[in-house]
């Protein structure tokens, strides 16, 4: 049977990246780190390879030089349950990053995070349209998101 990873391709500090991905996500933990000893295209101490899980997605990532960055379209998501969870994640991925809005935040090694609460989905599908729609109103004003801010809207008479 064939099993699906993502691949992480780094400019550089990708066992760096690991480190503080998995440090960060629970249930998560490296499987295994492989440094180039200058072999190939792989400068010295560079990562070749790591295998990584995070809250038990598989990941794999490398090291590949300066051809490699990480496209707009490609996010890592994270349902969050508390906002405690939240400003957590936000505030140490957004570290050396860039906060982007409604609940994206690239870090500072290019790789593209959504950070959003659990409840967001519920407060979105309501049947009551105009629920829904102060929901988004709120949500399009945010960077980190306010699980407190987005009831606040979806409470509104």
């Amino acid at each position: 049977m064939s099993n699906v990873a993502t691949f992480l391709t780094f400019k550089e500090n990708g066992e760096e990246a690991v480190k503080l991905y998995v440090s960060l996500i629970k249930n998560s933990k490296i499987h295994s780190l492989v440094r180039s000893e200058g072999q190939g295209p792989f400068p010295k101490g560079a990562l070749q390879h790591a295998a990584f899980q995070l809250d038990g997605q598989e990941f794999m990532a490398m090291d590949g030089g300066k051809y490699f960055d990480f496209a707009q379209g490609f996010s890592i998501f994270v349902n969050c349950e508390t906002q405690a969870e939240i400003d957590h994640l936000w505030a140490k991925l957004s570290e050396g990053g860039e906060e982007q809005p409604c609940g994206w935040v690239k870090d500072r090694y290019g790789v593209s995070w959504q950070i959003i609460p659990s409840v967001l989905g519920e407060l979105m599908t309501d049947p009551d349209a105009e629920k829904a729609s102060r929901v988004m109103e709120a949500m399009l004003k945010m960077k980190k998101f306010d699980i407190q801010a987005l009831r606040t809207a979806y409470e509104q008479p």
